[in-house]
Parts: structure tokens; C-alpha cells; sequence
């Protein structure tokens, strides 16, 4: 992949549960993290006394966040409204020149922060909550 822009990473929510993609306006940052867990089955007779891994198995999980400003009040009100419902939703993430990332997330973290002399941002955290799936563009 060769560079890209980082504002052409977008950040996506399905806003009415029908598969209507809305982009969370105002990010100035955006952020995809995969993770997985391992299964540690190390025993008295591993060679060298060497961790051993079992492949293929652990948990996968995924974590989406974010941070920018107030900016679109149809996006912002979706994303407060997720929140405080501890709503499960569809969500994308739009890698340019790479591929799409979709699947359920659960807002798990959304704070504020201000200067006396700044405007008013937000940090939110997403982590999924199901299967996802990769499509590539």
C-alpha cells in the first residue's frame, strides 16, 4: 500500500439499523486496532522451557477510536444516542486503496474535553462486538 492521506480514513456508523452508512464527521483522528488473545499451552516438557502456542485459537477482537470536533448534529446526536442505549451497530471503516472493515461495535468510551481558549472535542472508543468482515476496494 503505498501512502495515503489519513483524513481519507473514514470512520462509519449505520445510523438507522437498515444499512444506511453515515461518516462520523468532525474526526481528526481515526484509529483501527486488531488484537488477539493466546492460549498458552506450555508444559514441564516444552523444549528449552519455551512458551508454546496453540494456533489458531484466542479470542479476536477489534477497537475503533477516534477523536476531533463537533461538527454534523445528525452524526453527533447518533453517536450520544448510541452511547447512553448501549446500542450494538453496524460500523465501517474505510481504509482508502485498501478495503472496508464492517461489522457490530459498541461504544465503550466517549469523553470531552475543552480549553478555556479551544473548542470543545470528543474521544470515543468502539470495540466489536461480533464477526467482522473485510471487503478490499
Amino acid at each position: 500500500m503505498v501512502a495515503q492521506r489519513g483524513k481519507d480514513l473514514l470512520l462509519k456508523v449505520d445510523s438507522d439499523g437498515l444499512g444506511a452508512f453515515t461518516t462520523v464527521a468532525g474526526l481528526r483522528t481515526r484509529n483501527l486496532a486488531f488484537n488477539t488473545e493466546t492460549v498458552d499451552i506450555t508444559h514441564q516438557e516444552s523444549v528449552g522451557e519455551w512458551r508454546e502456542l496453540l494456533a489458531g485459537a484466542g479470542v479476536k477482537t477489534a477497537r475503533i477510536s477516534g477523536a476531533g470536533v463537533f461538527k454534523d448534529a445528525a452524526s453527533d446526536a447518533t453517536v450520544r444516542d448510541y452511547f447512553f442505549n448501549g446500542t450494538i451497530r453496524s460500523w465501517q471503516v474505510i481504509i482508502p486503496n485498501f478495503g472496508i472493515v464492517e461489522g457490530l461495535f459498541q461504544i465503550t468510551s466517549f469523553e470531552f474535553a475543552g480549553r478555556h481558549d479551544g473548542e470543545l472535542s470528543f474521544e470515543l472508543s468502539l470495540d466489536s462486538a461480533g464477526p467482522l468482515t473485510f471487503v478490499v476496494i
